[in-house]
């Protein structure tokens, strides 16, 4: 962009550029979550079941999650700045068609298409910010701004949502729309045409998008139809067969082919495995969390969507207010505590929710439950990103981006899948039983995720060193 970027001046253009990145991303995230308040709209409207109901959110997060790694490739190899303007294009269109649609199948079409252009807007926003910014403070204080701005939109969401559904659920699909314009003609006049354009060498490893894309569908496919097809059915168990051939295969693809997809050397760094991880967990947890809150709101509770919306205003909040000074706090005090304190906040939040029953009451369940979350992604969600890409070289910036946010869009997509499961197949008299099992999926996850956090603790002792290759900064 500039070269005030390296010198700790930001000039208008660059403050414009990353405020059209950071728009992006808002949308990106925000249209993850904006559906859930909308869903038990359009299951009427269209009359799905529950478990088509929750493709609507998987048809995103599976377009999203199956081509981030190749998105993050292209955005690599073909330039960042042409392939974040072509994604965005298809966004919007891919929106306005979310909007229009009558069919839930071809709603749940469009919803993938949107997921797929996601997929490569999302890492090529990410390297053209870390291929701008020097490793260091400013990197830490443009990434923080970056993913405060995706955690806020992917917080709030749920609350524009519960305003947007009063009006009708399609508005939760056509708002998006005109603010994607607006980026997309902003950024043809604030990113320059040299933007973060030190393109890496290769090619496209299409077999290995190929084999892991089909390996995430199937495997969600097999867990979601699993309780209606039964566990033991051939449907089901051909299905985790093929998840589990097809992931091999990528595998071995990457392990064999001249230009991989994902160079499976970046996985020595223990830092950024403990970022993936961590990611799988903090967004895999929630997407699960809000899909049995929607239910259990709305159907059970018969909250209105704007009662529902403001019941996570909360978490949306504290997210929004304090995520964009993580930057400094990581500076101060490293990744690994704060992602150690935010995993603790997680688990506790889920611990708070387990107490659902017929009344539940705001001030002594619903707020602090929802302010745990919110301390837990204000905290976690901007020191992962920060962890995940310290120590990688400017030509893999798109692949550690992308391996990232596939991480976390491969959690929700599963997860998802695993707690409308236990929800659906739950046999008790009483729902409450089923939304407290579905919950408890969630509060599982964060456990084991808090324990992944304190082993960062350990490891950050360890001084870091550089990997045989000279891509990656490695710490054991």
């Amino acid at each position: 962009m500039t070269p005030s970027s390296h010198d700790g001046r930001w000039d208008a253009r660059l403050w414009a550029a990353l405020a059209v990145l950071c728009a992006v991303i808002f949308l990106d995230a925000l249209d993850v979550s904006m559906v859930g308040v909308a869903l038990p709209s359009i299951q009427d409207d269209l009359g799905l079941s529950t478990s088509s109901l929750q493709w609507v959110v998987s048809g995103y997060v599976l377009g999203y999650g199956g081509l981030l790694l190749l998105g993050g490739r292209t955005a690599d190899l073909l330039g960042r700045r042409r392939v974040f303007l072509a994604a965005l294009a298809v966004f919007a269109a891919a929106s306005l068609l979310g909007g229009l649609v009558n069919d839930g199948t071809l709603l749940i079409a469009a919803r993938f298409v949107k997921g797929v252009s996601a997929a490569f807007t999302a890492p090529a926003a990410l390297s053209i910010i870390t291929t701008t910014f020097p490793e260091g403070p400013a990197r830490n204080r443009a990434l923080s701004v970056f993913t405060a701005s995706g955690a806020s939109g992917f917080s709030l969401g749920l609350v524009i949502s519960g305003f947007l559904t009063e009006l009708g659920w399609r508005w939760t699909f056509l708002m998006p729309v005109p603010v994607a314009i607006i980026a997309l003609v902003a950024a043809l006049r604030v990113l320059p045409r040299h933007a973060g354009e030190q393109r890496a060498e290769g090619g496209h490893d299409i077999v290995g998008a190929v084999t892991i894309t089909g390996s995430m569908l199937l495997l969600v496919f097999a867990v979601v139809e699993a309780p209606e097809a039964g566990w033991g059915s051939f449907r089901t168990i051909a299905s985790l067969v093929g998840a589990a051939v097809l992931l091999a295969a990528f595998v071995l693809t990457e392990r064999r082919v001249k230009h991989p997809l994902v160079r499976l050397g970046i996985l020595r760094s223990g830092p950024i495995v403990r970022a993936n991880l961590g990611l799988v967990i903090l967004f895999g947890s929630y997407v699960g969390f809000q899909f049995v809150a929607m239910q259990y709101f709305q159907n059970f509770l018969r909250w209105s969507a704007l009662e529902t919306a403001l019941a996570f205003l909360p978490a949306g909040l504290l997210v929004a207010v304090t995520s964009t000074k993580m930057g400094d706090l990581a500076d101060r005090f490293g990744t690994a505590r704060l992602i150690a304190i935010g995993s603790a906040a997680l688990a506790a939040g889920y611990a708070f929710f387990l107490q659902v029953n017929d009344d539940p009451g705001l001030a002594t369940l619903v707020i602090p439950g929802m302010v745990l979350l919110g301390i837990a992604f204000a905290l976690s969600f901007p020191s992962l990103n920060i962890q995940a890409t310290n120590g990688v070289a400017d030509d893999e910036q798109g692949l550690a981006s992308g391996l990232l946010n596939t991480s976390g869009q491969v959690g929700g997509a599963v997860v998802l899948a695993v707690v409308t499961a236990v929800l659906t197949s739950s046999t008790s008299a009483d729902p409450i039983d089923g939304f407290r099992a579905a919950i408890a999926v969630s509060g599982i996850l964060a456990a084991v995720g808090l324990v992944i956090a304190l082993t960062g603790l350990r490891g950050r002792r360890t001084e870091a060193v550089e990997a045989e290759d000279g891509k990656v900064l490695e710490t054991v």
